[in-house]
């Protein structure tokens, strides 16, 4: 089968051996998959750095068919369309029969790994999903739109649900960086709040997405933001931050834009620093680094999306296009998501003639 993989050094779409499912586990055709920033922070480090070993597919947001089920599994046949949940746990703690199985102590220490980020992931035509319970069923959804849920809508639904109780209906939520998980946290919010939205992007097509997506406003990304913010909310600040980029100056942001008792939620894999103490950030303020989310936020976010309450902004691509897709993701130019299809014949992929000029 075919399958983008990294070497420490750089992509290549090589020809591998299918996986076969064994005892309780399944393989996938994959339909589609998602890019993530998460995968530039696998890339931009050093191979030593990484606590797993290289070569390995990419590829953490999945969804596909069911192609190979191993013995021992019930209720899952061939042909099912399904939804991958990505945060694998030792699937016996007391964390993971909560349903929490994105906060398992116990996973890192038993090399229990994530598709893509440690173990082979979906940037290919087969996926082996080691267990039928990481599995959620689609639906009816378009598999395109629907891989992105798996991890940007997911942790962006995970973010929003965690901080609704400091969230009261008259209150304002300011969200930071409208990328593929933001202009999902915004539908989100719409969706789930009646709290004022304030979106804050540098580029003026993403300001625009997100009043498309239900903001009430959206800024430039200036150093004005939190007087601005103030100036929305009768000088008392947002109630919650949402940082989906978590860089030092939008980190700084977030606390000058928070009002005293409220929640930054750091949402984005940036390698900014938040000093917390007293007077570094308003008395009383809670701030959450949300991984992920349950099997549980899935399902509710597939079911926001098979309502059209949630819809995911994609640009689609060839297996074959996933470097040019990591690249305009690197430089910022992704609207909303980038997804793979590994059915879709390589040619006209969004911005190809100007990567192509850039790169000649």
């Amino acid at each position: 089968m075919r399958a983008v993989r990294y070497d420490g050094t750089g992509l290549y779409l090589s020809d591998i051996p299918a996986p076969v499912a064994g005892p309780g586990q399944v393989v996938l055709e994959v339909t589609a998959a998602g890019l993530c920033h998460s995968d530039l922070a696998v890339m931009s480090r050093p191979p030593e750095a990484l606590p797993y070993k290289l070569p390995i597919t990419l590829g953490h947001e999945a969804v596909g068919v069911v192609v190979d089920v191993g013995a021992g599994i019930s209720g899952l046949a061939e042909g099912d369309t399904v939804a991958v949940y990505g945060p694998h746990g030792c699937g016996a703690c007391r964390t993971c029969r909560s349903g929490a199985e994105n906060h398992c102590p116990h996973a890192r220490w038993a090399g229990i790994l994530p598709p893509g980020l440690g173990a082979d992931g979906a940037l290919a035509d087969y996926l082996l999903v080691p267990h039928s319970r990481h599995l959620v069923p689609l639906r009816g959804l378009d598999p395109v739109r629907a891989a992105p849920l798996t991890d940007a809508g997911l942790t962006s639904y995970h973010a929003v649900r965690s901080a609704l109780p400091r969230l009261p209906p008259d209150g304002t939520a300011l969200l930071i960086g409208i990328g593929g998980l933001g202009h999902l946290a915004v539908q989100i919010l719409r969706a789930l709040s009646s709290a004022q939205i304030i979106a804050v992007d540098m580029a003026a097509d993403k300001r625009e997405l997100a009043l498309r997506c239900g903001a009430d406003t959206a800024l430039p990304s200036t150093d004005t933001v939190p007087d601005q913010v103030r100036d929305l909310t009768e000088g008392v600040g947002a109630d919650v931050v949402f940082d989906f980029v978590a860089s030092d100056a939008t980190l700084r942001m977030a606390a000058r834009s928070l009002r005293p008792g409220g929640e930054i939620s750091i949402v984005g894999v940036g390698e900014g620093r938040l000093p917390v103490a007293v007077n570094l950030v308003p008395l009383g303020a809670v701030v959450r680094t949300p991984y992920w989310g349950t099997q549980s936020d899935l399902v509710d976010v597939l079911a926001l999306a098979r309502e059209g309450r949630i819809t995911v902004e994609v640009e689609e691509y060839a297996l074959e296009e996933t470097p040019l897709a990591y690249e305009r993701l690197a430089r910022g130019n992704v609207r909303g998501r980038a997804v793979v299809n590994p059915a879709r014949a390589p040619g006209n992929a969004p911005g190809q003639a100007c990567a192509e000029e850039q790169r000649g």
